[in-house]
């Protein structure tokens, strides 16, 4: 009777989807509640997990404690002598590139990668993801030599002329084509897509990084976009959850003034996309006073209770940059421990503050700061997402 009634409500969840897909115009009036975002929980037996926590189990305290940093790296074409003593001493689970890394020739970025992986990999025997900023449009960190996307908020104009079909058609096909082109660089993590729809709340800050003010196509517009990068074998990270406002956190604290019930509707694409797969989400330096008083890169409430618990994600929730003005006034290093023990997977950080940082997380797992048992937890999502991308032989 129970598995009767959970498949009613699939049926009914995925007839909603198609009602809202084939009637747009009535988007405006659609109120989302709680129970129709709620997502499908499988269990499954994957034996990549049992060899995640065989993995885990072996590394060392110093080896969990840099396999939660994702860190920026100084440079291109060869590693500086400078940066070579610091990923030996700092083995870090992930390598954020940006335009002054590959502002050069594929060779050089092909041949620049390749050297940082060997690094990490010979001193940790696991290679590190290689991300960059890849949504399209102005957010691009490539020549255009190299690869091209268009913005998101040229998808939805295509929508309103074309149709749903050939427009999510384009989306999925324009990202694999992209994604190839930079995993085979060597990138096979991408901070994209940005699941959040336009509203009078976010427009002044998302602007062209939206897919449009529809959440139902925001929802299958990002989705399609991560089915592409996945069949690239890049790792997509979901953003910026729970939601971003018309402040830029860059400068100034995102506030989100909406009750939860409003919340929940704000969402509705992060739901959508774990409901499809997604295996990463970043969670944003956003304030939301309904859920907490902390920000949600720093509050146990929105990634453990809200995201996790909710909405059912189950995959590394990556933490956004802790040296902007909306994370607060506190070192990057104290925030990154913060973050860990309230639910996040891994934390992007620069490298002037990569040894502080990583010295900052073994200390509190000395003086309990942070548990043990969460680190771990972190570290085996991690291990598990490379295993099922391929970068750890089986």
């Amino acid at each position: 009777m129970k598995k009767r009634q959970s498949g009613i409500k699939v049926r009914l969840f995925n007839i909603f989807i198609i009602c809202m897909l084939l009637f747009p115009s009535c988007i405006r009036h659609v109120n989302i509640s709680h129970q129709e975002i709620t997502v499908k929980k499988i269990n499954r037996i994957d034996p990549l997990r049992k060899q995640a926590a065989a993995i885990t189990s072996s590394m060392s305290d110093n080896l969990l404690a840099a396999h939660v940093l994702i860190s920026g790296i100084d440079g291109r074409g060869k590693l500086s002598s400078d940066t070579q003593t610091l990923f030996k001493e700092v083995p870090t689970g992930g390598l954020m590139l940006f335009r002054y890394n590959l502002n050069t020739n594929t060779d050089d970025i092909r041949n620049f990668i390749d050297e940082a992986v060997t690094l990490i990999k010979d001193e940790s025997q696991i290679p590190p993801f290689i991300a960059v900023d890849h949504e399209g449009g102005t957010i691009n960190r490539f020549l255009p030599s190299v690869t091209i996307l268009p913005s998101a908020s040229s998808y939805w104009e295509q929508f309103t002329n074309e149709g749903r079909e050939a427009t999510l058609a384009k989306i999925e096909s324009d990202s694999l084509e992209s994604g190839l082109i930079i995993n085979e660089l060597g990138v096979n993590m991408n901070f994209a897509p940005v699941a959040e729809y336009l509203s009078d709340e976010n427009r002044r800050f998302l602007s062209a990084r939206s897919y449009g003010p529809d959440p139902i196509f925001t929802a299958h517009a990002a989705s399609s976009f991560m089915r592409g990068m996945e069949k690239a074998g890049i790792l997509c990270v979901v953003k910026h959850f729970p939601g971003s406002a018309g402040t830029d956190p860059h400068h100034a604290v995102s506030v989100l003034h909406m009750d939860k019930h409003s919340l929940n509707r704000f969402v509705y694409p992060f739901a959508v996309l774990i409901n499809q797969g997604a295996r990463a989400v970043m969670a944003a330096h956003t304030l939301a006073p309904a859920i907490d008083t902390r920000i949600a890169s720093l509050s146990p409430v929105v990634m453990q209770n809200w995201l996790r618990g909710e909405l059912g994600f189950d995959g590394i929730i990556v933490s956004d940059d802790f040296i902007m003005a909306a994370a607060g006034d506190q070192h990057p290093s104290d925030a990154a421990v913060q973050a860990i023990a309230a639910g996040a997977d891994m934390i992007l950080i620069w490298p002037g503050h990569l040894r502080q940082t990583h010295n900052t997380i073994l200390a509190a797992l000395e003086n309990g700061r942070l548990s043990k048992d969460r680190l771990i937890n972190a570290v085996n999502r991690i291990i598990y997402e490379k295993l099922r991308l391929g970068l750890i032989e089986q």
